[in-house]
């Protein structure tokens, strides 16, 4: 049997970390075997993209240039980690996947919601997630979250009107996969959004397996 497939996304400062221990422990619970994964990175390879992706001194870096980057971060991550573990009948639980991508270069960058999915295309040869949870936070919330870190990443560096414009895309991109992706309010106590997530997770887990039995 293939395994699962289950990705968080969110703005920055959406709480997916917060979110994603959550879901571990209620995987835990129920004896379910996963791997925790992210993007971009998750493997040796595509860590090291990962470190020129986001060093706060790549400043003069293409927009299209970030977006390749990330496919080839997501190409090598998918091949040493990600269907490894479904092939094994495992849980993937991923923090980030294509999603991020369409929404951060696909709209905030201005390349394309549709030029940056036929590139993610090519890199995962149509792998998409069975299931994603959207954290929706707006911008000023997860700036203010993100604002009592001590080090910020280069693309949480980036000012209030491209934040605004990821939070733009991925609207656009839950438009786009109504069936795949369940948005949930993260602008709650972090235990009323845990609890909303694990409902979800649950039920999800629930159909497969009936479907499976």
């Amino acid at each position: 049997m293939n395994g699962l497939f289950i990705t968080i996304e969110g703005n920055d400062g959406s709480g997916k970390t917060t979110i994603i221990n959550g879901i571990k422990k209620m995987l835990n619970e129920k004896g379910i075997d996963y791997i925790q994964t992210r993007e971009p990175g998750g493997s040796e390879i595509a860590e090291k993209i990962r470190q020129i992706i986001l060093d706060k001194n790549n400043d003069k870096m293409d927009a299209r240039t970030e977006a390749l980057l990330y496919a080839a971060s997501r190409r090598q991550h998918i091949v040493e980690v990600v269907l490894p573990a479904l092939k094994a009948g495992k849980l993937v639980l991923c923090d980030r996947f294509v999603d991020s991508s369409l929404a951060y270069q696909g709209y905030a960058r201005g390349i394309g919601i549709d030029e940056v999915y036929k590139m993610n295309q090519f890199a995962t040869e149509g792998l998409l997630p069975d299931l994603t949870i959207y954290l929706t936070v707006t911008p000023q919330v997860g700036i203010k979250r993100k604002s009592a870190q001590k080090e910020l990443d280069r693309l949480e560096r980036e000012n209030l009107g491209f934040h605004e414009k990821v939070y733009q895309g991925y609207q656009k991109v839950v438009e786009m996969f109504p069936d795949r992706i369940v948005a949930i309010d993260g602008e709650r106590d972090a235990q009323a959004v845990i609890a909303d997530t694990v409902v979800v997770v649950e039920a999800f887990l629930n159909q497969r397996l009936n479907k499976n039995d």
